[in-house]
């Protein structure tokens, strides 16, 4: 009995660490219930049509409140009800289907771009009209397949309220989960700069800017859990542990992203190798311990922090300690960061009571302002909206011009191809594309060796639950496995899954061939014209956190109840430094990309990347001190100034020459930094060094961008 209850416990254990694999169970769950009874009758059309509504209907599905899911649920199903009883209503008259596939789906679009809840609701509704074409030859009634598709929906909708009901806060644990699991991953590659070596520093660097990119995505994405959950709870008290873990991860990803120094003097002196590998083993406990956290979060397990960590700290102090005053300097702030990381850990249950919440930011424009501003044609949402009507219009010519059977897998591998940039379309393409072949290739072979029934209804449950496994961790391998589980549907209702599998390659090559046509011809929007406008954006953005860490010097802000302005400057300047850091990324698998450019671009994501880290620094040291050196307004206020300069200027604004220049600003710090003795003040000025040097730097790169770049001195 015992091994049977260890067995069940370890079973439960193995989904709840993993928020994917629980979510394909509840999902293959709900597909198993409808399909095995319905088939094992005798009507596999009925039941595979109800798992097609499944499937639209999880692929639509948001972390919402228990409240706000079945509010979506409402939506999804009259959106599901209009869609595929137009499809099937329309279809016999080819005109009048194309104008109104192409009207609904840029209204379905702009929809999206409303919020995360209408985008996946829209997506939903337009894959759920082009399932109702490909079952129309089957429906015997007009309304039969649109009323399956729905109650398909319907019923995985109420399976996954249940879910959820069940455990109604495990949304915010598992978005708190993922955003731990994302900084340990930061922490663990920024250990590689201890000691390291300075030919692969940049390499590091680099690929923590983009690193850090999943981690600002992930505290968005907290933060629109917790303001959904925030907007259905009447006593937002019961909200206080899961923002205060949300506050916690902010606050450790501010340090983890700080970098109060250059090491390189201490990196050539072999006498303090080991003490910077000690370094290097504190980031990779720490990051250690943030997984450890993220895992006591998903299943629901005491948190047990790092004994280790301890003792490294103790014997970094030690070592610290006894190194000459002037490198000592060099690692006292680092360690100081790290510690306070280490004692946030700690106490991470330790909730103030009387403590108010701290506002989170929430979208207070109306429905119609959201959509309002989408339409121009500017805007990058309408764009989209157009290039995929257009590929609807171009599929749909085809299918009626070469009278293609289930040609509509055109219209569905565009639908799932077309993304609202370049790279991210080729990308998809290459995955949709190699996926397809390979579930083709596999399936075929294993519907050989499971020709029965019974077996290919387990084939169809195993491949949808690798599929919604998969989607997110590795898409071409979630492509290979819904192939699979279309062959199944195919072979359950005709017996013909092996004969359709040819020409639905052949479909899928021209649905990805449109897509990536679309984007190449209708505003393509190559990023190397948008690196200006997001560099700026990031000077704009950088300059604001700085302000914001001045005045929280000044008025003793963290020690106040909310500090909503300055995790607001915060937030955007990382947002920023991601949006560079995707450019740059883009530009990579752009055609006709100048090496040059590419190299300017990876210079200026890099030095913008360790600016922030410096900020970062600075904004984490107002935890412990509001001592500020002299002058430190006027200092602030030149650095500031030149961002703001830089930023009018690349963007267009300021017409005028540059007129600033901190080489003078940095030999006056070198010399104060010389000739300081209190050490609290020499720390700062360190930073504030640092943050002047890499600012002169990235400057200098950022005008280049401009034609009279040649006004800088």
């Amino acid at each position: 009995m015992s091994s049977l209850l260890h067995t069940i416990n370890q079973t439960k254990l193995y989904f709840l660490r993993n928020p994917e694999r629980l979510n394909a169970l509840k999902v293959g769950t709900a597909m198993a219930i409808q399909i095995i009874p319905l088939a094992l009758l005798g009507n596999p059309y009925i039941g595979i049509t109800l798992v097609l509504g499944t499937l639209a209907a999880a692929l639509s599905e948001t972390d919402d409140h228990p409240q706000g899911r079945l509010k979506a649920l409402l939506l999804t199903l009259i959106s599901f009800a209009i869609t595929t009883t137009s499809v099937l209503v329309l279809k016999p008259f080819p005109l009048i289907f194309g104008v109104g596939l192409v009207a609904s789906t840029i209204i379905f679009v702009l929809i999206g771009g409303m919020g995360e809840r209408y985008r996946g609701i829209s997506f939903g509704a337009i894959l759920v009209g082009i399932y109702a074409m490909l079952g129309a030859e089957h429906s015997p009634n007009w309304y039969l397949s649109p009323l399956l598709l729905c109650t398909g929906a319907l019923f995985y909708g109420i399976v996954s309220w249940l879910f959820l009901r069940m455990h109604p806060w495990r949304l915010l644990n598992e978005q708190l989960a993922r955003g731990f699991q994302a900084l340990s991953v930061y922490l663990e590659e920024k250990a590689h700069l201890f000691p390291g070596l300075d030919a692969k520093e940049k390499e590091v660097g680099q690929r923590l800017a983009m690193l850090n990119i999943n981690v600002v995505i992930a505290l968005e994405k907290c933060k629109a859990v917790i303001n959904s959950y925030s907007q259905e709870e009447t006593d937002t008290s019961v909200l206080a542990p899961y923002l205060q873990r949300f506050m916690l991860l902010q606050s450790l990803h501010e340090r983890a992203a700080s970098s109060q120094e250059r090491y390189e003097v201490l990196k050539q002196r072999t006498e303090y190798k080991q003490i910077l590998e000690g370094f290097g083993e504190l980031l990779n406990q720490l990051a250690k311990a943030m997984n450890m956290l993220a895992l006591s979060m998903l299943t629901n397990q005491k948190y047990e922090h790092p004994v280790a960590i301890n003792w490294i700290i103790i014997a970094l102090e030690r070592e610290i300690n006894s190194m000459a005053e002037e490198d000592k300097q060099l690692l006292i702030l680092l360690l100081h960061n790290l510690t306070r990381s280490h004692e946030s850990l700690l106490q991470l249950d330790n909730i103030d009571k009387s403590t108010a919440l701290p506002r989170l930011g929430i979208d207070q424009r109306t429905l119609w302002q959201r959509i309002k501003v989408q339409l121009h044609w500017s805007h990058p949402r309408l764009k989209y909206a157009i290039r995929l009507s257009a590929c609807f219009i171009a599929g749909l010519i085809i299918i009626q011009t070469f009278q293609l059977v289930k040609g509509e897998w055109i219209l569905l591998t565009a639908l799932l191809v077309n993304q609202p940039t370049y790279s991210e379309t080729r990308r998809r393409l290459y995955q949709r594309v190699m996926g397809t072949i390979v579930g083709v290739v596999v399936g075929v072979i294993i519907i050989q060796i499971l020709p029965t029934q019974a077996g290919q209804i387990l084939l169809l449950l195993t491949a949808g639950f690798c599929f919604f496994y998969y989607r997110v961790l590795n898409y071409s391998l979630a492509v290979s496995f819904i192939t699979i589980f279309v062959l199944c549907n195919n072979n359950l209702m005709d017996h013909s899954g092996v004969e359709k599998m040819l020409p639905r390659i052949l479909d899928t090559i021209i649905g990805a061939a449109l897509a990536i046509l679309s984007i190449r011809l209708l505003w393509p929007d190559w990023q190397e014209k948008q690196l200006p406008k997001k560099l700026s954006s990031a000077l704009l953005n950088n300059a604001s956190y700085f302000k914001e860490i001045r005045v929280a010097y000044q008025n003793n802000t963290v020690a106040q109840q909310d500090d909503y302005n300055y995790r607001l400057a915060r937030r955007l300047a990382h947002v920023s430094d991601n949006d560079l850091s995707l450019t740059w990324s883009s530009m990579r698998v752009e055609p006709k990309k100048q090496e040059e450019l590419m190299q300017h671009a990876f210079t200026i994501t890099y030095l913008n990347h360790v600016l922030l880290s410096y900020l970062s620094a600075l904004g984490a040291r107002r935890e412990t001190t509001t001592q500020t050196c002299d002058d430190f307004n006027n200092i602030v206020n030149q650095i500031e100034e030149a961002l703001l300069e830089a930023a009018q200027y690349i963007n267009g604004d300021r017409t005028q020459p540059l007129d600033w220049n901190l080489k003078a600003l940095l030999v006056e710090l070198s010399n104060r930094i010389k000739s300081m003795d209190d050490q609290s003040e020499r720390q700062q000025l360190r930073l504030l060094y640092n943050i002047a040097g890499v600012s002169n730097k990235l400057l200098k790169e950022s005008v280049m961008l401009c034609p009279t770049s040649k006004n800088i001195t």
